[in-house]
């Protein structure tokens, strides 16, 4: 088939063009922009977050009396949350673009449990420094930004 032919069936670029923008203005498409955009903004702060912390530990640790059980436990806790991040940000964001409510409900559920977690650096850690409430703060408000619009999103393919 020659360039004329194509043009005149309509299979050419154009046709293509207009096929990708008949897909992307579908109104069954019920996942959320917003909410994905979160996802990528929350796993590249929660990655600074996670050695910001580590390195906070770690300096607490050699300036401050520390308790050695205090310093495990608080590393244990760092470590199983960034478990928790990734499971969270991967059903999530797996949730959200497959729009699958149990994915994205699970995906709840960790963020939730995460938050707990932050609250427990930010206010219950055994030396809480001033660069740790600005950190966990940050990090509180995301989760409930993305509790918020998780709750949306599931709601939205429920119904």
């Amino acid at each position: 088939m020659n360039r004329a032919e194509r043009g005149a069936s309509g299979e050419g670029p154009a046709a293509a063009g207009s096929a990708g923008l008949r897909a992307a203005l579908n109104p069954r498409q019920r996942s959320s922009v917003p909410l994905q955009m979160l996802f990528c903004f929350s796993g590249a702060y929660y990655a600074l977050y996670f050695l910001a912390t580590l390195l906070l530990i770690a300096y607490k640790s050699q300036v401050f009396s520390y308790p050695h059980a205090y310093l495990a436990l608080d590393l244990m806790l760092l470590f199983v949350m960034g478990v928790l991040e990734a499971a969270r940000l991967y059903l999530g964001v797996k949730g959200n673009l497959v729009e699958a409510e149990l994915p994205l409900a699970a995906g709840l559920l960790l963020t939730a449990a995460s938050a707990l977690l932050c609250v427990h650096f930010l206010f219950w850690q055994t030396l809480v420094l001033r660069v740790d409430v600005a950190l966990g703060a940050a990090l509180l408000v995301l989760h409930g930004l993305e509790a918020t619009l998780q709750a949306v999103a599931t709601a939205a393919l429920v119904s």
